[in-house]
């Protein structure tokens, strides 16, 4: 398979979380699929959407014309921008007055609207397009005897109605990734809980607590790692776990990657070059650091 996508990454991915974007910079090509850089691309405007929803259109808008006028779709890893990119496609798509309005601003910059642009997130992009079998193929160095837990994440599967890339009430795409690496999975009562994130600035306490929780769920059932797929999610479980443990006073010590990792490392990639020495929760206690080409 060989496809050309315009790699939208929004604003924590190349300002934070650095690892997400070296993992699918080393994974994507391998697959088959180019990632053509947006240089002129901006924010999608979600943070923005409780305060001027026609600007948060616009943000979105001008992003999906960017591609079109390259004659590629969107690729956009996190689940946020995503769900941006979605709703301002579903909106313009159903609302002509909308879609005329934005397009008259649009102009100003000669870009145009025209909804011919796809929207995949990393997730879709990879079980929908790529394929598990297709990925198969590309495993050298399975991720054998580890039980890894799935975070989808709140915006991955939620709202149902814009079109996300699972089911919201049991999505499993994620657990078919893992088991296509080799790794053992399974569903867990606490798998589609919130990780804090959207709460941090506002609630900080209440934040750390969330992620804490979860946390603490994983390891009690005995997983070896957490896997996500969302820079926030990422943020809270790995980043910021240390802090998680002391809010709830209890010790935390779950090894998280990005599930791109986890497929790099499964790939025989080198860890250094999937950012795994970013990682600041314990992964050096995973017997599946060796990695190598």
């Amino acid at each position: 398979m060989k496809m050309k996508v315009g790699f939208y990454l929004g604003c924590l991915i190349p300002t934070e979380q650095y690892a997400y974007e070296m993992s699918l910079r080393e994974v994507l090509p391998r697959l088959g699929v180019e990632l053509v850089e947006m240089e002129d691309a901006s924010c999608c405007g979600a943070p923005l959407r409780s305060i001027n929803l026609l600007l948060t259109l616009y943000l979105s808008a001008r992003n999906l014309a960017l591609c079109e006028e390259k004659g590629i779709d969107v690729f956009a890893p996190c689940p946020n921008c995503h769900l941006a990119l979605c709703e301002a496609k579903r909106t313009l798509d159903s609302d002509q007055k909308v879609r005329e309005r934005l397009n008259s601003m649009l102009k100003e910059e000669g870009l145009k609207y025209s909804s011919s642009a796809r929207v995949y997130h990393t997730l879709d992009l990879l079980h929908d397009k790529i394929g598990i079998e297709e990925i198969k193929k590309h495993i050298t160095h399975p991720i054998k005897e580890l039980k890894i837990a799935a975070h989808y994440g709140c915006h991955l599967i939620r709202p149902a109605d814009v079109g996300r890339p699972d089911d919201s009430e049991n999505p499993q795409k994620f657990e078919h990734i893992l088991r296509a690496i080799g790794a053992n999975t399974e569903d867990y009562t606490e798998k589609l809980n919130c990780c804090g994130a959207p709460i941090m600035i506002t609630h900080p306490e209440s934040a750390l607590t969330k992620t804490a929780q979860k946390l603490k769920a994983v390891q009690e059932h005995a997983f070896n790692a957490l896997a996500t797929l969302c820079p926030w999610g990422h943020r809270m479980f790995d980043t910021k776990q240390s802090n998680a443990s002391q809010t709830i006073g209890e010790t935390l010590n779950m090894p998280v990657l990005y599930l791109t990792q986890l497929l790099g490392l499964a790939m025989g990639i080198e860890p250094s070059k999937l950012g795994l020495e970013l990682n600041l929760s314990p992964i050096e206690q995973l017997k599946v650091m060796g990695g190598g080409e």
